[in-house]
């Protein structure tokens, strides 16, 4: 029988998180029921019209404040005082010293009681989380309060910054199971925890959808014009690639640069833009849709993204299934995906001149060869990265894994 799943993400539906709601809309197409519950996302502007949809679908934990939650704390006390006195220890252990005081952890166990009723008023006979944060924790302690079965899904890079102040090893330890993105992802939950949980591991890649690929084969243009999709954020290092650009321009070398995405770095990537005197190179977009994405990236050379931290981005991989090579680091899992001088450029994260290097024989490289780059970027990345077969090894899993008690 075909498992009841209940999602849960700390925000939902986003743009970041575009790659949840294909995942969903995977399973579904599988005929598995899933209902989503998220802590946040009910209000703010959303720029796809199917998000404005998940979104209707979407319950939140958080919206109504504190009373809601403070209700279904006392619910929890009256109706099964044992069972919220264990999750109260757990909720108190994985607060010592941890990456947050305690106070959140407590919150984290209001946030699970008031999720308890929801999980098993829609039959839910698993949940199912994103990322090995707070919203692991909240999975672990609805399961303790007597909830069903969770699972969670590791993608780094956070996770792998603080393991011990998560509690990321507890975590894999009470799950049913735990999925990594990638085999570096697999390789950093196994450093925390004991050899006998390692087979409760599974790497399933993010899938693409089939919608933003299947499209008509449009070659590289002859302009050197390249594109970067990323949070504007420290970690994606577009201040690095705006560096790269000023080394190039002062060489005399044409380059367009297009920065796509918006973040808490944009006031500092334009303050440079203009220091460097590069405002007609170097164009920053802003959030944008699905489909303007999709142009964004037709319209360039190649991707572009000089990460310092990552896990795997779906970005590079919708370049790929657009035949549209990758500029990227040595980070993570993306040499997973990534091959240098066949589908793509590899350099060295943090390292100007080397960035510089690979985006000037990006821009200089005759059509013919970008053509066939792309066309191995495609093969690869829909050979690996199907949103189907990825629904496919979750669905086995949800039926087949019920995990500690």
């Amino acid at each position: 029988m075909t498992a009841r799943v209940a999602y849960f993400v700390n925000q939902y539906p986003a743009i970041s998180h575009a790659f949840i709601r294909r995942e969903i809309q995977a399973l579904e197409r599988r005929g598995v029921a899933v209902q989503r519950f998220a802590l946040r996302g009910w209000e703010g502007e959303l720029v796809d019209a199917i998000d404005e949809e998940e979104r209707e679908r979407t319950r939140y934990v958080l919206r109504g404040g504190v009373p809601p939650l403070f209700l279904a704390v006392l619910k929890a006390l009256f109706t099964a005082p044992m069972r919220l006195l264990q999750a109260l220890t757990l909720a108190v252990r994985m607060g010592w010293r941890a990456e947050r005081p305690l106070p959140y952890h407590l919150g984290y166990l209001a946030e699970a009681c008031r999720m308890l009723p929801w999980i098993r008023s829609c039959g839910a006979t698993h949940l199912h989380a994103h990322f090995g944060t707070n919203s692991a924790e909240v999975a672990m302690l609805l399961r303790a309060l007597g909830g069903p079965p969770y699972s969670f899904t590791v993608h780094g890079p956070e996770e792998f910054d603080k393991p011990q102040f998560i509690g990321l090893g507890e975590k894999v330890r009470r799950a049913a199971f735990v999925v990594a993105i990638t085999s570096f992802a697999r390789s950093q939950i196994q450093r925390w925890v004991e050899h006998e949980q390692w087979s409760k591991i599974e790497v399933i890649h993010c899938g693409l959808d089939p919608g933003f690929h299947d499209v008509t084969p449009s070659p590289p243009p002859a302009a050197p014009r390249l594109v970067c999709v990323g949070r504007l954020c420290e970690q994606k290092g577009q201040l690095l690639l705006v560096e790269a650009a000023g080394l190039l321009r002062s060489k005399g070398i044409a380059l367009e640069l297009v920065l796509v995405g918006r973040g808490e770095m944009r006031p500092h990537i334009e303050a440079l833009i203009a220091k460097r005197g590069l405002e007609d190179h170097v164009k920053l977009t802003g959030a944008i849709s699905t489909e303007r994405l999709r142009e964004e990236i037709l319209m360039a050379r190649a991707l572009v993204l000089p990460s310092f931290a990552e896990g795997l981005p779906m970005t590079i991989m919708e370049a790929m299934s657009l035949r549209r090579p990758v500029l990227t680091t040595y980070v993570a899992g993306i040499p997973e995906l990534v091959l240098p001088g066949e589908n793509g450029w590899l350099f060295p994260a943090g390292c100007v001149e080397a960035l510089a290097s690979a985006m000037e024989d990006a821009v200089s490289r005759p059509v013919e060869q970008l053509l066939a780059m792309g066309e191995a970027a495609r093969s690869r990345v829909l050979r690996r990265h199907s949103a189907d077969a990825a629904a496919g090894k979750l669905a086995r899993l949800f039926d087949g894994r019920r995990g500690p008690a």
